[in-house]
């Protein structure tokens, strides 16, 4: 397996973990909203009360868990980055990146003229 590809498939395992993260606040949220409504019910037990706090407790430990390992392969990832830039501005020369752009400039330029000619109607 390529470099490349194992980069790719680190970056798609970080927004796994970030989807996963934003669909776990979602339930967290649920959860202590739920609890909250069971709280002012006259009827509902103390132990019902208690029970849906333990779960809001257990999926705040889960998404815990979750951040920590989104930092520390983010971290890990922004390093390739960096690295990656590092690499890049070294082989890259400025005079070549000029070059392209005065080319391409050029031939937009070239364009403009020709479609704005009165010749070819």
């Amino acid at each position: 397996m390529s470099h490349r590809k194992i980069i790719e498939e680190y970056y798609c395992d970080i927004n796994n973990l970030t989807d996963l993260l934003s669909k776990l606040t979602n339930c967290y949220r649920l959860l202590i909203g739920g609890a909250g409504e069971l709280n002012s019910i006259a009827s509902a037990h103390k132990k019902e009360i208690k029970d849906a706090l333990h779960r809001v407790n257990e999926l705040g430990d889960v998404i815990d868990k979750v951040v920590s390992a989104i930092d520390k392969s983010t971290g890990e990832y922004a390093e390739y980055c960096k690295m990656k830039t590092e690499i890049i501005k070294g082989k890259m020369k400025a005079q070549y990146m000029e070059t392209e752009i005065d080319e391409e400039l050029f031939l937009n330029n070239l364009d403009t003229i020709y479609e704005d000619d009165p010749k070819e109607e």
